[in-house]
């Protein structure tokens, strides 16, 4: 059972013991007994399963535990104890059994809250609330149902509520200090990389676009979805002008994957303003990094990428030669792009084909009709890459894969989440069956180029909730705390830095670090075996672990968030800043 199983089961079993507990304690008010014992025997058996869930969980690592040991665990024995002694000796009138089943409940229900709420890391002061609230709910329960408690017990239970209730609220509202680091968001312009060799410009504006047959409203780059695609040859300085007509909200130019100069990154309040309507900026870097991107806008990114201020970046060492698709998987207003296409083929030509998911959920590839080999990955050539056939690959939000292979005489189809996009001819071959192919072991391996790291970062990710804000919300979480009080991480130029990323959510986290790329380590504690993997954008799926890391070469600081952009917007994005 992987972890992520695990961390389901155990909050499913969770849920059905705590509801066990409180139902049996109702039950007993009404004086139904049978109804009563029996559903607290079945509440007792899930608490002693979360005994295995919770000793599995911890072994697979202390992020996925800390408040099931910490919190839940002290609550459940005592629930137990309590609970426990009726069920082994039920009283004559099973209505006395009702407090004692309620407080059951109640311990299960804040061992529940602390893990939906407040999540990682632990915090003495969320125990503390948790233990308060178990006092305070249990007084009420015993002074309604009775018999009522003596007024000593009375006054101690209150007692143990009210200095668990200060004491932890002056726990977790104490600030968090963040580490040392200065950003003065005065927006450099960028350094001279000489004469522009090629010039674009690109106008962001509210549209109307034709898809599938229907129209559709969109925001898009001259008027199209996706925008131009824009091509280079290594060795050319681009020069990028982005307008903007009539996008209130601001847009700008992230170039996904390609490890700009800071100042030409494209993120709003970081690196530059936002382009309101009637302005423009200039974007200018040189093309030294063959490979496929893309750019998007990076302000309000979640509405804007979606609506479709997106588009293609290639840069290819050389002119081309054979064939050469750019794939870019959208979904626009629910109708996946793009439109399926047919292109023959002369057999024995040789084809690329650069897949590009600017989706934010993963999606599932599969090449029928031909053996191909995966021969870059986020723009980043593989070592060694050997055929495959009858394989599938998934590419996580805002990754990038090209598969080459040579045309046959027959027809090749590329079929995304089993809906042809691209194709030679008519293919009727079922791919859903397929493996997938694990990058980690596919390729030929170098050792790492590292023996020693000089900084290291823990990045859990998880749910919870932030009371920072005026309003209260329920955010994606990194260690605990919400975009715009996550610190940042604080790094030196030259530095070999390591993350290890843990999701212990229930939800897949496409992960990306701008600026740079990172190189996986090992995943769940599975060292990498394959061709070294240089990438920006890798899916950390419920309780994956995963460890990469990269060289400090590229000043600045750089956002680093959740590549599922309705996850960034609700906190999940923190910072890199050099110091």
């Amino acid at each position: 059972m992987s972890t992520g199983s695990l961390l389901a089961a155990d909050l499913a079993i969770a849920v059905l013991a705590t509801a066990g507990w409180l139902a049996g304690g109702v039950a007993s008010a009404a004086r139904r007994r049978r109804l009563a014992l029996g559903l607290a025997v079945l509440a007792l058996l899930g608490t002693l399963a979360r005994a295995v869930t919770i000793t599995a969980l911890a072994r697979a690592g202390w992020w996925f535990a800390a408040e099931k040991i910490v919190v839940a665990t002290p609550l459940s024995l005592v629930a137990v104890a309590v609970a426990g002694a009726r069920l082994l000796r039920p009283p004559a009138d099973i209505r006395s059994a009702a407090v004692p089943l309620l407080f059951a409940g109640y311990a299960g229900s804040g061992a529940l809250l602390v893990t939906v709420l407040h999540g990682y890391p632990v915090s003495p002061g969320v125990a503390l609330l948790a233990v308060a609230g178990v006092a305070a709910a249990t007084v009420v329960s015993w002074r309604l149902l009775g018999p009522r408690p003596s007024r000593a017990v009375s006054r101690a239970a209150v007692a143990v509520a009210v200095a668990a209730l200060v004491t932890g609220t002056g726990l977790t509202a104490a600030p968090q200090a963040s580490p040392a680091g200065t950003h003065d968001h005065e927006y450099r312009q960028a350094q001279p990389v000489g004469e522009p060799t090629k010039r674009f410009t690109l106008t962001a504006g509210t549209a109307t676009v034709r898809v599938s047959g229907r129209d559709v409203a969109a925001w898009a780059f001259d008027g199209q979805v996706p925008g131009p695609e824009l091509t280079a040859t290594v060795g050319d300085v681009l020069e990028v002008t982005l307008r903007n007509r009539d996008i209130e909200r601001g847009v700008t130019l992230h170039w996904h994957g390609y490890d700009v100069p800071n100042d030409q990154d494209g993120v709003p309040d970081v690196t530059q303003a936002a382009v309101s309507p009637g302005q423009e900026f200039v974007y200018r870097f040189r093309a030294d990094q063959a490979g496929t991107y893309w750019y998007h806008t990076h302000s309000v990114s979640d509405v804007g990428v979606r609506m479709g201020l997106y588009g293609v970046l290639v840069v290819r060492p050389a002119p081309v030669t054979g064939v050469d698709v750019t794939v870019p998987v959208h979904t626009l207003a629910g109708v996946p792009l793009p439109v399926a296409r047919t292109e023959p083929v002369e057999a024995g030509v040789p084809v690329r084909l650069r897949l590009v998911n600017t989706d934010n959920t993963t999606h599932r590839y599969a090449l029928a009709g031909a053996p191909f080999r995966v021969a870059a990955i986020d723009g980043s050539d593989l070592r060694g890459p050997t055929p495959v056939a009858e394989t599938a690959v998934l590419i996580p939000a805002g990754g990038r894969y090209d598969l080459v292979f040579t045309a046959p005489a027959t027809p090749v189809a590329l079929l995304v989440d089993g809906r042809s996009v691209w194709s030679t001819g008519e293919v009727s071959t079922a791919t859903g069956s397929w493996p997938v192919l694990d990058p980690l072991s596919y390729g030929t391996g170098s050792p790492v180029p590292w023996s020693r790291f000089d900084r290291e970062f823990t990045l859990v990710l998880d749910r919870g909730l932030d009371l920072r804000g005026l309003l209260p919300r329920y955010a994606h979480t990194v260690n605990g705390a919400a975009a715009p009080d996550i610190p940042p991480q604080v790094v030196g130029l030259g530095d070999i830095v390591k993350f290890t990323i843990v999701n212990r959510s229930l939800v897949v986290h496409p992960w990306h670090l701008h600026g740079h790329h990172v190189l996986v380590l090992a995943r769940d504690g599975t060292p990498a075996t394959g061709s070294p993997l240089w990438w920006d954008s890798f899916d950390v799926r419920p309780g994956e672990v995963w460890e990469v890391a990269f060289r400090a070469d590229n000043p600045g600081m750089w956002a680093n968030h959740c590549h599922n952009l309705p996850h960034a917007d609700a906190g999940m994005m923190l910072h890199l800043m050099y110091r």
